[in-house]
């Protein structure tokens, strides 16, 4: 069955955006006059060179950092739940609470009844893969597990918007590809509107509607490109001439950024 296309909508709209932060000799400008949408129900990939200002732009659209210019409006519908959640590279999970305890950990804070939260959190810790480890400890289990334990919390909150900072980034390279393809296939059955920062430009092809890239701090879009699979997508797209000639077309963009944040001329 055909999933049904992004909305129209911007569900987030962020014009103009800087921010500055106070460094030990002076001020830094982290970003620079950013300005881009992120159409509701799609998937946006950031890409840049290391310190060019991604997660910050991704804590702004979160609401933990404020900008120092410009302004960042959302058209989400959240209800009582938070608008979003965040999955980080450390996962975050609580090391005394089990499987089960820590998918259900973000709609307990939001105060759903316990019969209901584990009924939720079960639902997810199946469709990630974990059903049978719903009793077990983080330190039982592997960093992948304990990865998706992050993503299904952050999946379970009923958040309508995801924001991912390298989610993936401390996974082995087997492990992480078979994530990417389970959270290709979650996110496919959800549709929530997902902003993910990664280093990996095949990572973000994959699983991205729209790529952002960013230049060297401070930083700002260098270009933003839609990307031409469709859905549902699946990881044999990494073997087509289009994954190539597009992987090619962003290394080019990001060349002479990542120079630049390395000190090279």
């Amino acid at each position: 069955m055909a999933l049904p296309s992004p909305s129209s909508l911007p569900a987030f709209a962020v014009e103009g955006v800087s921010k500055m932060f106070a460094g030990r000799t002076g001020e830094v400008l982290a970003l620079d006059d950013v300005s881009l949408e992120l159409r509701e129900g799609s998937f946006t990939c950031i890409v840049g060179p290391s310190g060019c200002g991604k997660s910050t732009l991704l804590r702004i659209l979160g609401g933990l950092e404020t900008t120092t210019l410009g302004t960042v409006t959302s058209n989400l519908s959240a209800g009582s739940v938070p608008a979003s959640a965040f999955v980080f590279q450390e996962h975050g999970v609580f090391p005394w609470f089990t499987v089960l305890d820590n998918v259900a950990f973000g709609i307990r804070m939001a105060g759903m009844r316990k019969t209901q939260r584990e009924q939720v959190a079960r639902d997810w810790i199946s469709r990630i893969g974990l059903e049978g480890f719903e009793g077990a400890y983080p330190h039982q289990l592997s960093g992948g597990m304990r990865q998706r334990i992050a993503i299904a919390r952050a999946f379970a909150t009923g958040s309508p918007s995801l924001l991912m900072d390298e989610p993936l980034g401390a996974l082995d390279a087997q492990t992480r590809m078979l994530m990417q393809e389970q959270l290709l296939h979650v996110w496919e059955d959800d549709r929530k509107t997902v902003a993910l920062v990664t280093h990996q430009i095949e990572e973000a092809i994959l699983l991205g509607d729209v790529i952002v890239v960013m230049s060297a701090r401070p930083g700002h879009i260098k270009e933003t490109i839609d990307v031409p699979f469709g859905r549902p997508r699946s990881a044999d797209i990494e073997g087509s001439i289009e994954f190539a000639q597009l992987r090619q077309h962003i290394w080019n963009a990001l060349r002479d950024e990542v120079q630049l944040s390395m000190g090279f001329s």
